[in-house]
C-alpha cells in the first residue's frame, strides 16, 4: 500500500492503482566485484588485457626447471663451461679406460682366423681371467641376492614382541619392493656384479621415478659415470656427469612432460670411443649406419653459482656454491634443464645424492682396481703360453720345411690322408735326401 500527501490532505493508493512502466524503470546497478582488466605491452608490442589476479607474484615452486626463466645468454655460456669440465674430467681418466678396453681382450674366446705367424693359428683365450670373473659373480649374487630376499633387520635396543613384529613387517615389506615392485633390480644387480670384477667399480643409480611412482635403482657402468681428476669419492666429488644415451622418443616424452626445455636439437654424431669399440666387438655387436636418431645427454650433479654467469665480466663477489643438476646436450652444449638439488627447509644445503659405488678392491685412485688390473698380465702370459703349445702342435701335425727342386709330388697341394701313397718323380737317390723338416720342437 502506498500513501500519497497533497496539500496535507491524506489519500490512501491502493496497490492495484500503481503502474510501473518497464521503459522507465531502467535502472544499471554497478557490480562492486567486478574488476576492470587492465592493460599491458608484451614483448612484441602488442596491448593485452591482464586481471589483478594476474600481476600478483606466484608462489615460486622450489623444485621447478629454472633454465624456463633463465636468459639464453647464461644457459649458453653455462652450457659451454660445463662441458668443456666433462671433456677434462674424460681426458684425465684416458689411461684407466685404455688399461680396461686392453683387459677385455681376455674375456671372451672370439672365434676368428689369423693369418699371423701363419695361416690357420690359434687365436684361443687362456679362461683364466674369465673364470675368476663368473665365480666372484656367481658367489656375490648367492650372498647378496637369496631367494628369501637381501634385506635383513636388527633390532637395536630393548626387545620385546612388538618390535619384533615391526623388524618383521619391515622386512617383508622392503623385500617386496626389491624383488617384486622394483622390476629392474635382480637383472641390474646381475650385471654389476660381472662387470664390477673387470672394471674395478661399478654404480647404481637410485631415485624417485615419478612416471613409474616408484622407487628405481638402475645399473650405471663406469665407463659411463666421470668425475674429476681429484676426486676420491662420490661424496667429495665437485661434479659428477652421468653420460646418458637417448633415443628421439625418449627426449620428446622428456622435454612434453616439461622436465627438459621443449627445444630443437640434432642427433649426435655416429663416433664411438675405443673402449665403446671394444665393448661393442665382445658383445658381438656392431654400430652401423640407421635412421634412428639418439642423442648424447649429460646430466652433470654439479656444485654451481648461478649468479656468477649472470655476470659479463665474472667480477661478482665470492660466494659459497650450491648443488644443482645440469642437464645439457654434448654436441650443442644446449642446457635442458637446471634443477636444485638439495631440499628446501635444509638451511645447509647439502646435496642429495643419487649414485652408490661399488668397488672391487679400493686401489690407488676412485676407479678402484678389478681383476683386469690384478691378473690381466698373468692371464696375458697364459694366452700366449697356450697358444705356443697349440701352434706347435699343428706344425708337428702338418710339418713344413725344403725340398729338392727337381722332386716332383702329383697333387703336392693336397693334404696327405691315413693311409695314403702318391707317386713321386725323384730324380735319383734316395728320397729321404730329397726333404729337409724344420725342426718346430
Amino acid at each position: 500500500m502506498a500513501v500519497e500527501k497533497n496539500n496535507e490532505n491524506i489519500r490512501t493508493i491502493e496497490d492495484d492503482e500503481i503502474e510501473i512502466s518497464s521503459q522507465d524503470a531502467n535502472v544499471e546497478i554497478e557490480d562492486e566485484g567486478q574488476q576492470e582488466p587492465i592493460v599491458q605491452i608484451d614483448q612484441e608490442g602488442n596491448a593485452v588485457e591482464v586481471t589483478e589476479q594476474e600481476l600478483e607474484p606466484q608462489e615460486e615452486n622450489f623444485y621447478a626447471n629454472l633454465s624456463e626463466d633463465m636468459d639464453e645468454r647464461v644457459l649458453q655460456k653455462l652450457g659451454l663451461e660445463l662441458v668443456s669440465f666433462y671433456k677434462s674430467d674424460k681426458n684425465s681418466r684416458k689411461s684407466w679406460e685404455d688399461g680396461y678396453r686392453k683387459g677385455l681382450d681376455f674375456i671372451t674366446d672370439s672365434y676368428r682366423s689369423t693369418s699371423r705367424p701363419f695361416q690357420g693359428a690359434s687365436t684361443v683365450t687362456h679362461p683364466l681371467l674369465s673364470e675368476a670373473v663368473t665365480q666372484f659373480q656367481a658367489q656375490a649374487y648367492k650372498e647378496l641376492l637369496p631367494a628369501t630376499g637381501p634385506v635383513r633387520t636388527q633390532i637395536v635396543g630393548a626387545v620385546d614382541r612388538a618390535r619384533e613384529d615391526q623388524a618383521e613387517r619391515v622386512k617383508e615389506f622392503m623385500n617386496f619392493e626389491l624383488m617384486e615392485k622394483m622390476e629392474e633390480y635382480t637383472t641390474d644387480m646381475d650385471q654389476l656384479l660381472y662387470q664390477l670384477p673387470l672394471a674395478g667399480s661399478a654404480f647404481k643409480k637410485v631415485y624417485y621415478d615419478a612416471i613409474s611412482e616408484r622407487a628405481v635403482s638402475k645399473f650405471v657402468p663406469a665407463e659411463e659415470l666421470v668425475v674429476p681428476y681429484m676426486a676420491t669419492d662420490l661424496l667429495s666429488a665437485e661434479r659428477i656427469t652421468h653420460v646418458l644415451t637417448l633415443t628421439e622418443n625418449e627426449l620428446t616424452k622428456r622435454q612434453l612432460s616439461g622436465f627438459y626445455r621443449d627445444i630443437d636439437l640434432q642427433p649426435s654424431a655416429d663416433t664411438q670411443s675405443d673402449l665403446e669399440k671394444k665393448i661393442d666387438e665382445v658383445s658381438g655387436v656392431e654400430k652401423i649406419v640407421s635412421k634412428d636418431k639418439y642423442y648424447k645427454i649429460l646430466e652433470m650433479h654439479v656444485d654451481l653459482d648461478l649468479e656468477e654467469y649472470e655476470m659479463e665480466d665474472n667480477k661478482t663477489e665470492k660466494r659459497i656454491k650450491v648443488p644443482y643438476i645440469v642437464t645439457l646436450d654434448e654436441s650443442s652444449a644446449q642446457v635442458l634443464s637446471v634443477y636444485r638439488n638439495y631440499k628446501e627447509e635444509d638451511e645447509l644445503a647439502r646435496r642429495i645424492e643419487y649414485f652408490v659405488q661399488y668397488k672391487f678392491l679400493p686401489g690407488l685412485g676412485f676407479y678402484g682396481f678389478g681383476l683386469v688390473h690384478m691378473i690381466g698380465g698373468l692371464t696375458k702370459a697364459a694366452t700366449n703360453a697356450l697358444r705356443q703349445l697349440l701352434d706347435a702342435g699343428t706344425l708337428s701335425n702338418l710339418p713344413a720345411g725344403f725340398k729338392s727342386r727337381g722332386m716332383r709330388i702329383r697333387d703336392d697341394d693336397q693334404p696327405f690322408v691315413p693311409g695314403e701313397f702318391r707317386d713321386v718323380d725323384a730324380p735319383g737317390g734316395n728320397i729321404r735326401d730329397q726333404f729337409q723338416i724344420l725342426p718346430f720342437k
